[in-house]
């Protein structure tokens, strides 16, 4: 009931029903809305029945212990699954502003089917765009450098979901925002130094094209990354799915697939693997499987110890 809440409230409602004449069949894998009314002063929005949200189950099968839900199959279709939505969505001159696991919901466990909610962050590339955007672990380069953004941002955070779907643990720390940077650079680096030098932010968080945060005291001090790889962070071998999630994860938004595009990977336009899978999925509880440290460190600072537990996987 309070008043900015609820006018961003009404303009998801707006934008939900515009989805909604723009896709009467339900085809696009995006969330349709019902109704709405007004009830002792709170706004309430009638959407269909839909499942866990994939940060919530994905928690519950690692803490459950039982067989992986997230597997490469699983994930190729949610991948494209979210892509026909950004697809769709990118196509109305929209953009989501706010893709992160929790935004994404489940309608069913045995098809693997989920849909894209929460679009009250969303804007029309029309509009005047807040610098602002995105859940910070899964927020895009050009939006944390302040240049100009377009829809690519969710291609961004779709590949950020990805890896920590198959992982089980966030693969940008949203610790502090040159943190992140930092590890950014460690996995997916370099910076181009064309967006480091047109980003209005970028003086904030680089020197000489090196991260460096402050001290309690002020003082500056660089954080090198020590350099991995994305094939390294994600323990697989799968050279499909690395290269689709590396080629969402470009820092270079000029070098990123859009939705449509990505839609043609070899990852997505074949089926690798096979569906549905021999085998359909079910929850067995037991006992919850404690989960490796993967530590991203820093030559001239040392990050914070990382072990993936319930907060390093909580958005901000």
């Amino acid at each position: 009931n309070n008043k900015d809440f609820f006018d961003q409230s009404l303009d998801e409602i707006v934008l939900l029903d515009y989805l909604k004449q723009h896709d009467p069949d339900d085809t696009h894998h995006v969330v349709h809305i019902y109704d709405f009314f007004y009830h002792k002063e709170h706004l309430f929005i009638v959407c269909e029945l839909l499942r866990d949200n994939l940060y919530e189950f994905s928690r519950y099968n690692r803490e459950t212990g039982g067989e992986p839900y997230f597997t490469l199959p699983r994930l190729r279709r949610i991948a494209k699954q979210c892509l026909e939505a950004l697809s769709f969505v990118h196509g109305l001159n929209l953009i989501h502003c706010d893709l992160k696991p929790e935004n994404i919901l489940i309608k069913s466990y045995s098809r693997c089917e989920v849909k894209v909610i929460d679009f009250g962050s969303s804007c029309f590339t029309s509009d005047h765009l807040s610098s602002y955007v995105q859940s910070r672990s899964y927020r895009a380069p050009e939006v944390i450098l302040g240049l100009a953004y377009d829809g690519k941002i969710d291609m961004w955070s779709l590949g950020a979901i990805l890896a920590e779907l198959l992982t089980g643990y966030v693969l940008f720390q949203n610790d502090s925002v040159p943190a992140m940077l930092a590890r950014i650079a460690s996995i997916v680096g370099p910076y181009p130094d064309d967006l480091l030098n047109r980003g209005r932010h970028a003086h904030k968080y680089f020197v000489d094209g090196v991260v460096y945060e402050r001290d309690r005291n002020g003082e500056p001090y660089l954080l090198r990354p020590k350099e991995t790889s994305l094939r390294a962070r994600l323990r697989t071998d799968d050279a499909l799915f690395l290269s689709f999630v590396g080629s969402l994860l470009r820092i270079d938004p000029d070098e990123r697939p859009t939705a449509a595009q990505a839609l043609n990977h070899p990852w997505i336009s074949t089926d690798p693997y096979g569906w549905p899978p021999s085998t359909p999925y079910y929850a067995a509880p037991a006992a919850p499987v404690a989960q490796e440290s993967s530590p991203v460190g820093l030559a001239s600072k040392q990050l914070p110890a990382f072990a993936p537990d319930e907060s390093d996987a909580m958005s901000i």
